[in-house]
């Protein structure tokens, strides 16, 4: 039985369609909880405060609503004319910090109007039009049922998905096991449609066990569940005993359990940090928060009728059915799942509940956020497409690949990085060089191809303490993403891994790190990329005492035929100044030689993942290890790349192996030239040590700018 929506209340900007405006044609799939009939409803118009005037009702059979504002059947619809992107641009607007919890409080007030229909999905406008074969992402709200849990996320997963939020009325009374059929339906006709392609199922809260709860009952189906504090530990929540009073409180006091719900859900000063530029000076920082919080607090009174008392209550009794309903089919999970878990949920034991389903589920990855409260979506600092970038979530087919599906760090995400390694920036304040055609050495990247494919191949400081400098200059200088070739452990996070490494970890596949395969070199190379590449590796980068400097090349020359197949250019570089801001006192033979330490690395060492296991020696030597460092007074970086070496046509002479190695041995005694020069060239700083520096700064310019050696 087709259930028909007469009226149904909808602003403009959560339209059904991708080019909304004042009066616009949509359409909206409504659909009775009890059959797999579906109906569509064609609106006529929009009126400007968003209530709808229903025009003629159609009968469609077998429809699939494909997101953003789309409708058509399982045959497709006709794209001629439409502007579909095939790729992001680096350093693209993700739009986050543009929308708050204000504006999900200012829009509640329309979408909350009664109408007497059922659950239902829409579409934000916000979210635009996605790139080309994007996943459908199904957002399943928390306990207020609105579908505006991503207002602060719409425009950057917008990009990423065909995105579709459900909405449950506020005076909907349908049970739990009919919310699940609902979603259901809908996740089988897009599996349908795209067998190929995930579907993403975001849960916050209540969410969450509606996600669980479809994964376990599609186990065959290509699922990718993110959870947000999910509500499947409802049974052992701080509210449960406030559960009888609020029973029992009198109507005409209700009006102040929201205003204490809100405290317990959210942390509102992170609610209220959302737009504000932290990198501020404080005063201004402190006087926008606090007109921040004092537009948000009067607007808190519009909880009431978000979640009135009666629909309170069915809301509580509905989460302690969806936990225990979800919780008894755990086991049945196959699905891919990601739980966000914050640490000052006053609402949820999350942190524990996300150690308890990674211990249930079959694939299951957890991301804590130690400063977050349950509303965590709807907090400042915790951008979702970041977090599923981060973890290699993404994906558009099976399986993830590190290539085809890496969406490039946006404005928001490289801000944030500059803002969490400014004190290192300051302290190392790097200086870049680069090698033109005619030789001549000039500060800055100019040297450096814009066009790629070009592989940088060069020295990996201890730790690869010169990374993050390097791939933020090349941003900064040219709006180019370097492409680190890095270890594949760092792609495998232990359970036991802290927030910090894994917080660290992410930002590294946020921008661009790329497990070391030949695979992703030839896509890369294939794609036209800048890529960074350390052929003395792991071992290079944990090397002992008095190596440093010194290059662990294989003597196989492992890139250079490949980079000759695709005509790409080699860009050898070096760079100094790790020992002017630590000295190294415990390297991995030192450790060794400690009992019990020395079992602990070979236990940690036992499992990982082996490279160049075709070599013998110390070259093979690939344990990764923790070294002791004591820190210094910082000095300086220093970086120099080359005279770029160009392959273009060079292609049948290095086909011939004697030709690469002899071209191979080129590049590596460029790079240990340039570690020579910049060692000498540096003692003609007279800014490399940080005292310096900081006096210079004092009366002149910003710390990029302060001046070098004469090259």
């Amino acid at each position: 039985m087709v259930s028909v929506v007469e009226t149904f209340c909808v602003p403009p900007y959560l339209g059904l369609n991708s080019k909304c405006d004042s009066r616009v044609r949509f359409r909206v799939r409504a659909e009775s909880l009890g059959s797999g009939d579906s109906g569509v409803v064609s609106t006529d118009s929009v009126r400007v405060n968003g209530v709808l005037s229903v025009g003629k009702k159609e009968r469609i059979g077998s429809l699939i609503d494909v997101g953003n504002g789309r409708l058509s059947t399982s045959v497709g619809e006709d794209k001629k004319g439409e502007d579909v992107l095939e790729k992001l641009e680096v350093l693209w607007d993700d739009g986050y910090g543009t929308k708050s919890v204000k504006d999900y409080l200012d829009y509640a007030k329309d979408i909350i109007r009664p109408d007497g229909g059922p659950p239902r999905w829409f579409c934000p406008v916000d979210c635009g039009r996605p790139l080309k074969d994007s996943p459908i992402l199904l957002f399943l709200p928390g306990m207020d049922g609105l579908g505006l849990g991503l207002i602060l996320h719409h425009k950057a997963l917008g990009k990423a998905f065909e995105v579709r939020c459900l909405h449950i009325p506020v005076y909907d009374r349908t049970p739990f096991e009919d919310l699940v059929k609902f979603v259901e339906e809908t996740v089988r006709l897009e599996h349908a449609s795209s067998p190929n392609k995930p579907i993403y199922l975001v849960g916050d809260s209540f969410g969450g066990c509606l996600a669980l709860a479809v994964a376990a009952r599609n186990p065959t189906i290509n699922l990718v569940v993110v959870l947000a504090n999910p509500a499947t530990s409802f049974g052992r929540s701080q509210l449960q005993p406030l559960l009888p009073l609020l029973e029992a409180l009198p109507d005409e006091l209700h009006i102040t359990v929201p205003y204490l719900l809100s405290f317990i859900m959210g942390d509102p000063i992170k609610m209220a940090m959302v737009n504000i530029e932290t990198k501020l000076p404080p005063a201004l920082v402190l006087g926008q928060l606090s007109g921040s919080l004092t537009a948000l607090l009067p607007r808190l009174s519009g909880l009431a009728d978000i979640i009135p008392k009666d629909t309170l209550l069915w809301k509580l009794n509905l989460l302690k059915s969806a936990a225990s309903y979800t919780n008894s089919r755990l086991h049945a999970i196959t699905a891919e799942v990601l739980v966000l878990a914050s640490g000052k949920d006053q609402m949820l034991p999350s942190g524990d509940e996300a150690r308890r389903l990674s211990r249930s589920l079959q694939y299951c990855e957890i991301r804590y956020f130690e400063d977050n409260g349950h509303a965590i979506l709807l907090e400042g600092g915790v951008n979702l497409l970041t977090v599923i970038k981060g973890t290699c979530t993404y994906r558009r087919s099976r399986r993830h690949d590190f290539v085809t599906d890496f969406l490039p760090p946006s404005m928001s995400e490289f801000n944030q990085a500059l803002e969490r390694n400014g004190l290192f920036r300051f302290a190392t304040s790097p200086v870049m060089f680069s090698t033109l055609e005619d030789g001549k050495i000039v500060r800055g990247l100019a040297g450096v191809p814009n066009e790629g494919p070009v592989i940088l191949v060069g020295y990996h400081m201890l730790l690869g303490f010169e990374l993050a400098p390097l791939v933020e200059e090349f941003l900064k200088e040219k709006n180019v993403l370097v492409r680190g070739i890095a270890h594949p452990e760092l792609f495998k996070l232990s359970a036991e891994s802290s927030y910090v490494e894994s917080a660290f970890l992410d930002l590294l596949k946020i921008f661009g790190a790329t497990p070391a395969t030949a695979g992703n070199l030839f896509k890369l190379l294939s794609t036209k990329s800048h890529i960074l590449l350390y052929p003395g590796g792991a071992r290079e980068a944990l090397h002992r005492k008095g190596e440093t400097y010194k290059l662990f090349w294989p003597d196989q020359p492992e890139f250079v035929r490949m980079a000759a197949r695709f005509g790409a250019t080699i860009v050898p570089f070096g760079t100094v100044g790790e020992d002017d801001i630590a000295e190294l006192i415990l390297d991995y033979n030192d450790l060794m030689r400690i009992p019990v330490v020395n079992d602990y690395l070979r236990k940690r060492n036992e499992g990982l993942v082996r490279l160049r296991t075709e070599i013998d020696g110390e070259l093979a030597n690939q344990d990764l290890y923790l070294p002791g460092l004591l820190p210094k007074i910082p000095g300086r970086f220093y970086y120099l790349f080359g005279k770029p070496i160009q392959t273009k046509g060079r292609e049948s002479i290095l086909k011939d192996r004697e030709n690469a190695k002899e071209l191979y041995l080129q590049v590596k005694s460029e790079v240990e030239r340039n570690i020579a020069y910049l060692i000498r060239k540096r003692e003609e700083d007279p800014y490399r040590g940080i005292i310096e520096r900081i006096l210079y700064q004092v009366t002149s310019v910003p710390t990029h700018n302060t001046p070098t050696f004469k090259p």
